[in-house]
């Protein structure tokens, strides 16, 4: 009396675009917030610039502190709280601003220092939009990348501790260049876990996707300061 396949092909059809239109729309808020998220940590490092004195000091380890409280217990707990989500991402992202206005503020004291920041940006957005447009198009998968990623993560952060007490320009300028290709390979690997829901809430995507921004922009940041001052 009636074809149980095309019923059953037109509910598939059905589900397929349900699905492609909540993508499409989780997409949506997480380049939202994450725009917003930039704009937040450009903020933070405006005002950050005029009290860079006070963030060289013991202040850098407490707002250090509050950003592991916020990114490891705060942000699990309340990111699907609407309106407390927001905030929290935001003052996050903000407080990053006010950490790297020290950096921002050596490599504005130097020649063209203006420029070396403008081209650092430009080309972590170049690099950021170009990696997160392959991962979206690309049929391979980089889901498993994430073991190596997090090992080589652990094995640079510990590095930059050591370089704290050894202060080796060439150690940071070798720190520096493995940052850009571990956070242009973080892009990647977190482009694509949004993509097939690895995430499920958009202010825990938002974030990554920052992180991996913030992080390759201090490393070429870092290389063009480095390269600057050995010229």
């Amino acid at each position: 009396m009636y074809n149980r396949d095309y019923l059953t092909n037109k509910s598939s059809e059905y589900s397929q675009e349900s699905s492609q239109a909540y993508l499409m729309s989780f997409l949506k808020a997480t380049y939202q917030l994450f725009a917003g998220s930039l704009l937040a940590a450009t903020a933070g490092s405006y005002i950050g610039l005029g009290m860079v004195n006070i963030l060289m000091g013991p202040m850098k380890w407490v707002l250090f502190a509050i950003e592991i409280a916020l990114i490891w217990f705060v942000i699990p707990r309340v990111k699907h709280t609407p309106g407390v989500n927001l905030a929290v991402l935001f003052v996050f992202t903000f407080i990053t601003g006010l950490t790297i206005a020290p950096l921002l503020a050596s490599i504005f004291a130097m020649a063209d220092g203006a420029a070396i920041v403008g081209q650092a940006f430009l080309m972590t957005s170049i690099a950021f939009g170009a990696i997160s447009m392959f991962a979206m198009t690309t049929k391979r998968d980089f889901s498993s990348m994430g073991k190596f990623l997090f090992i080589a993560l652990i094995i640079m952060i510990v590095a930059g501790i050591s370089n704290i007490f050894i202060q080796s320009s060439m150690m940071q300028l070798m720190i520096a260049s493995a940052g850009a290709l571990i956070f242009s390979a973080f892009i990647l690997y977190d482009t694509q876990n949004i993509i097939k829901g690895h995430y499920d809430s958009p202010v825990e995507a938002a974030l990554s996707l920052y992180l991996d921004f913030f992080n390759l922009f201090i490393s070429l940041l870092q290389i063009l300061g480095i390269a600057k001052n050995n010229e």
